[in-house]
């Protein structure tokens, strides 16, 4: 079957501010699962940016119209336009000065499975708003830069009625809600339920009470208090770092088991994937307790970083999230360790965003066009935007950077702001011009930075050396942008003598030029560079460098970062060799096993540099080298160097693993997690050498799920851990967070010729819920994850994930449509695997009734 034509894109050029200000929003539900009535009394004045006479134009999808009326006097059908998307009255039939729309819709929230608008999750009535989530509630304009304040009432039989803003009024059945701060309609929540609450408070620093509550179903309030501490944390610590203080009497989170997204900052209510609150020492791990605590503190940021400044279209959605992320990004380093946070920082940016940029889905931070704009909420926008505001602060410095912060605080408050509007403070408390730096927000790619130096020794009574770094920046074609102008890109840079001490401290050399040279002077003997230090800008560095020198900085380099990546090259140069049959030398693991008896470095950082490179970032360095890559012999080449690392280090590893082990109660805090991580990182060594039998003790007397689910992924990674993963199963059936984790280690730990056959077989157990959108991630995402699997020759990989994907497009397509993105890199490998790629692509754009979601990415990914 044919393709559905393409739609029309959404343009930033064409941006119009909304012919109308609307001051004040009441809205009136009345809640039923297959029949909520919803009446909205909207109170609309021209806008005297747009003089003349206008249309009202207001979106709206699935809705049944039951009355509309203008001033209190119903409209008649004949004097106003319904279509697909939405309804439009004629400036003609519109009073010339203010007036009141007044709108009853009929709404279906329970057969609403694409889990945007109101709709139902086991029970309870929910919301989700962002990005055009809120023409499915009611005729509005959905647009950011309508700012309206709310009033809310709600009629229910459900003892637990919720919404934004204060409470005002509360009876059996009944609560009203205002917020006082103007919002666009992205930020409004709802929810109804029978539900428990974890209550606190806490005092801000004028004085003010807030009252907290993290609201989740019976039965889980045993698991939300690490949340509520860590949302105790972010306001302290926003006060502190940014001078915000919490606006609101109330502050409540709502955890929800079935959600497209991670967490929403709806005003003064956020809702949460449960995921992202319930912890316990015995159902989450050390990564879920940090990945909960950062991702509260980045929710309650958006309070100012988003709701209290929004955006004004969406092509402006970096400025709230990268800001938002880069704050929760500082948040995290300040609470746990600065040098661990930030590698894991770059692993994400790199395994995520370099990889968006080298592929058909390349997009700038601030996009120029979109058919769906749930399709890009990318790593590009999040984790780029906010390597965008890094480097930012670096070049304006720590002072000019607050001074910035406090002047778009106070001239924007209120206002749905652009990135012209964020740069336009900067150069305001700076006296910097930023015109060429916001081509990082134009254009769209990663840069390569070529690195060549010179030596000058001194001569006679010369003072002493001269060295010189050359740079040469260039940026790949992307999609639509052939040729890319230089940008500015922040070089930290340290310069240590043969002895290993350092003889230049980190500066930051500001490059402007397509080619740029720096020259230090005065040196007694020729320097070791240490270049991109703290990864302070992100570019790809291409700089010829011997495993003498590796090992080197990976020895004495003062910069974690920069030590860490040191050791990162030389896994990475030894896999590569090995694809192609070449042993691992003795070079990596003698400087691996230095690390590993380092008692002075941090637990987190020893498991840092002991964890391998992941098969497609070998894939990716292999297709750079142009040549294409095998993903089984990525695959066996990574066990083999586990293999050898195991062999040449087992006693050490294995002194390490005991050593490492955490007496006393369960705390998920740095250091302990860092001596966990350290523990496991040698375990999966170790895994190697006794095929699996400390991994198969720990499982058995762990305490923790730390250790419990790396253990059982050890077992999977030996071929072994049938017994456990039985034994797994039976502890956790009613567990739907924990069992997540269980579909997720076996697709992702499979064999790789088996592992299509794997997720097929658990596509069919019972627990399968795919409608549920964890348990779809866990599923096809560990099948994704495995890179030799889901690349496994026969194509059973692709044929099965594109089959899924096709099943949940009709019922969830923004799920569908970002989980996608496995099959971005299709160019980088064989023909044989291209074809097979490419035809499960048109088989999906082939699909009768494709969303407009799915289809835009199929067609962008097949380019």
């Amino acid at each position: 079957m044919a393709e559905a034509a393409t739609p029309e894109p959404t343009l930033l050029s064409q941006y119009a501010p909304y012919p109308f200000r609307l001051d004040k929003a009441e809205l009136e539900f009345t809640l039923r699962p297959r029949a909520t009535r919803v009446i909205a009394r909207l109170h609309f004045q021209p806008n005297l940016d747009r003089p003349g006479r206008h249309d009202l134009r207001l979106d709206g999808e699935g809705l049944r119209l039951v009355v509309a009326k203008v001033d209190g006097v119903a409209l008649p059908a004949q004097d106003f336009r319904l279509d697909e998307t939405g309804l439009t009255v004629p400036a003609a039939r519109l009073p010339e000065g203010a007036f009141l729309w007044e709108a009853e819709v009929e709404i279906d929230p329970e057969a609403n499975t694409t889990l945007e608008g109101l709709y139902m999750s086991n029970g309870m009535y929910c919301t989700q708003c962002e990005a055009e989530g809120f023409r499915h509630i009611t005729y509005y304009p959905d647009r950011p830069d309508v700012m309206a304040r709310f009033r809310v009432t709600i009629h229910s039989g459900l003892p637990v009625l919720l919404s934004n803003g204060n409470p005002v009024e509360a009876r059996p059945g009944y609560a009203r809600w205002d917020d006082p701060w103007p919002k666009p309609a992205y930020l409004f929540a709802l929810v109804a339920g029978e539900l428990q609450a974890l209550r606190d408070h806490f005092t801000t620093a004028s004085g003010r009470k807030v009252d907290l509550a993290i609201w989740v179903r019976p039965g889980d309030l045993d698991r939300c208090g690490f949340a509520m501490g860590a949302l105790k944390r972010s306001m302290a610590w926003d006060e502190r770092v940014y001078g915000r203080e919490y606006d609101l009497d109330v502050f409540n989170i709502v955890a929800v088991d079935d959600f497209n997204m991670g967490a929403m900052e709806n005003k003064g209510l956020n809702i949460f994937n449960s995921k992202l609150v319930l912890a316990s020492p015995e159902t989450a791990t050390d990564s879920d307790f940090e990945r909960i605590e950062a991702v509260i503190a980045h929710e309650y940021f958006h309070n100012w970083t988003g709701n209290r400044i929004t955006c004004r279209d969406w092509f402006q959605l970096c400025l709230k999230e990268g800001l938002t992320v880069f704050r929760d990004q500082q948040f995290t380093a300040d609470m746990r360790s600065a040098p661990v946070k930030r590698i894991d920082d770059v692993l994400t940016l790199r395994a995520a965003q370099f990889r968006e940029d080298q592929g058909p889905l390349a997009h700038p931070v601030r996009p120029e066009s979109y058919v769906e704009i749930n399709n890009f909420y990318t790593a590009t926008v999040y984790e780029k935007g906010a390597e965008v505001i890094g480097m930012l602060k670096r070049l304006v410095g720590d002072d000019g950077y607050a001074r910035a912060l406090d002047l778009y605080f106070d001239r924007h408050d209120g206002d749905a702001a652009t990135i012209e509007d964020w740069l336009k403070v900067f150069e305001d408390a700076t006296g910097r011009n930023l015109t060429q730096f916001k081509r990082w927000y134009a254009d769209a790619g990663t840069p390569r930075l070529h690195v060549s130096e010179a030596w000058a020794p001194a001569i006679g009574s010369s003072a002493g050396g001269t060295y010189t770094l050359t740079f040469i920046q260039k940026t790949p074609p992307t999609p639509g942008q052939p040729v890319k102008a230089p940008r500015v890109i922040p070089i930290a840079v340290g310069l240590l003598n043969p002895n290993g001490d350092e003889v230049v401290p980190t500066q930051v050399l500001e490059m402007t030029e397509a080619t740029q040279s720096f020259r230090f002077e005065g040196l007694a003997a020729r320097p070791i560079p240490s270049i991109l230090r703290g990864f302070s800008a992100p570019v790809e560095l291409d700089r010829q460098i011997s495993v003498k020198e590796r090992s080197f900085l990976l020895a004495h380099d003062t910069d974690p970062f920069n030590r860490w990546e040191a050791g990162r090259s030389l896994a990475k140069d030894v896999m590569v060799r090995m694809t192609v049959g070449e042993a691992p030398g003795s070079g990596y693991l003698e400087a691996i096993g230095r690390v590993l008896a380092d008692e002075g470095l941090d637990p987190a950082f020893r498991a840092l540099c002991l964890r391998l490179p992941s098969e497609d970032d070998i894939a990716q360095t292999i297709h750079d080298l142009g040549r294409v890559p095998d993903p089984q012999a990525i695959w066996q080449a990574r066990r083999d160097l586990k293999d050898a690392l195991a062999k040449r280090l087992a006693g050490p590893l294995d002194r390490v693993y005991r050593s490492m082990k955490v007496d006393g109660p369960f705390t998920p805090d740095a250091a302990d997690a860092g001596r966990r991580a350290l523990r496991i990182a040698c375990l999966s060594l170790l895994a190697a050498e006794d095929q699996g039998l400390r991994a198969a003790g720990l499982f058995a007397t762990t305490d923790n799920m730390t250790e419990s689910i790396a253990a059982l992924a050890t077992l999977l990674d030996c071929g072994r851990g049938a017994a456990e993963l039985r034994a797994f199963h039976d502890r956790w059936q009613g567990n739907r967070l924990v069992i997540d984790k269980w579909f997720a280690a076996q697709t992702h730990h499979a064999m790789p010729d088996r592992a299509a056959e794997v997720a097929a077989g658990l596509a069919a157990h019972p627990d399968f819920d795919w409608k549920n959108p964890n348990r779809f991630r866990a599923l096809l995402g560990g099948l994704a994850g495995n890179h030799a699997g889901f690349h496994q020759a026969s194509g059973a990989g692709y044929r099965f994930y594109a089959d899924w994907l096709m099943k949940l497009d009709p019922v969830n397509p923004q799920t569908a449509a970002r989980l996608t993105q496995p099959f971005q890199n299709w160019r980088r490998f064989d023909a044989d695997r291209q074809a097979l790629m490419l035809g499960e692509l048109k088989r999906i754009l082939a699909l009768p009734g494709l969303s407009k979601n799915t289809g835009e990415m199929a067609r962008r990914l097949i380019g």
